[in-house]
């Protein structure tokens, strides 16, 4: 699964691409993909681009719906039609975004749907503008999906969301800890209740930062190592947000290049069997929380 900064890389590509289209046609290849009416989306306009978590949300402005597109007619005073509503991507494991028009962008599980013609085999959901361009989702294994949100209508997956860590205070994200006091800490942080968008590259960093050991209870942690475990998570993020994301085999960045976070800045996710940069010793790979879990334990706690 996509960790926050791919998504986050993914949402900024995108962005530039679709905001300001107009949707004239969808159609749905595979059910299991898609949650909604595609009658709801045909004639809305895309706003936006946003994040919330690891899930893309695509806003739509319904206020011009009579075809138009220099927006001269219509609703353009907002009085009716669906303003405001939104399509959530999820793209679990292997879903992807591929859009094409006069450029071709793609995000994602890389594979042939990146540079290959489609619709293809993956393709579960397309999606057309009005300047003949599309967007395509693509999914391989189906866990993903796009799900319409109509204007007032929310999403319990998304309410469950914790704040994402650069939003949370250290002190809400020691008291949120507690709440997963008797499970190991890294399971706790990658609880998206608890504190959201942090998956196993950026928890494993996070605690290598902080000098917590990842096996250690939760409820063990001190508020001043919360406060520099939350840190910790921020800085790593951060630093793969502008690297283009932290991808391995699985994740690219919207423009079909990879990241190179781990390569540049990763301190141990990945370096099993490496020095560790701070104390030298050497880095392993244990299992944590059901999830390959990298640290060193000479200079972690």
């Amino acid at each position: 699964m996509p960790e926050l900064p791919e998504v986050e890389v993914i949402r900024r590509g995108f962005g530039g691409l679709i905001v300001g289209k107009k949707i004239v046609k969808g159609e749905v290849l595979c059910e299991k993909s898609w949650r909604g009416e595609v009658g709801n989306v045909v004639g809305g306009r895309v706003t936006e681009v946003l994040r919330k978590g690891k899930a893309l949300l695509i806003e739509m402005d319904y206020r011009n719906k009579s075809g138009n597109d220099d927006g001269a007619s219509g609703n353009d005073d907002g009085a009716s039609g669906n303003d405001g509503l939104t399509l959530m991507v999820h793209l679990r494991m292997t879903g992807q975004l591929v859009y094409v028009g006069k450029k071709r962008f793609a995000g994602g599980h890389p594979t042939e749907g990146f540079v290959h013609e489609l619709p293809d085999k993956h393709t579960r959901v397309i999606f057309e503008f009005s300047d003949d361009s599309h967007l395509y989702f693509n999914d391989q294994r189906k866990f993903g999906f796009v799900k319409v949100l109509l204007p007032g209508e929310s999403d319990g997956f998304l309410e469950k969301l914790a704040p994402e860590p650069e939003n949370m205070s250290e002190k809400e994200f020691y008291e949120r800890l507690q709440r997963r006091k008797n499970t190991s800490v890294k399971a706790a942080i990658l609880d998206q209740s608890v504190i959201a968008g942090v998956g196993n590259i950026y928890a494993d960093e996070g605690l290598w930062a902080a000098r917590i050991a990842p096996m250690r209870k939760a409820g063990e942690v001190s508020e001043a190592e919360a406060g520099r475990l939350l840190k910790g998570i921020c800085e790593a993020m951060s630093k793969s947000i502008e690297s283009g994301g932290s991808t391995i085999a699985n994740y690219v960045k919207a423009d079909g290049t990879r990241g190179d976070y781990l390569l540049k800045f990763a301190k141990v996710f990945g370096r099993t069997g490496e020095k560790c940069e701070r104390c030298g010793g050497v880095i392993e790979k244990t299992r944590v929380a059901g999830r390959g879990t990298h640290w060193c334990p000479k200079c972690t706690k």
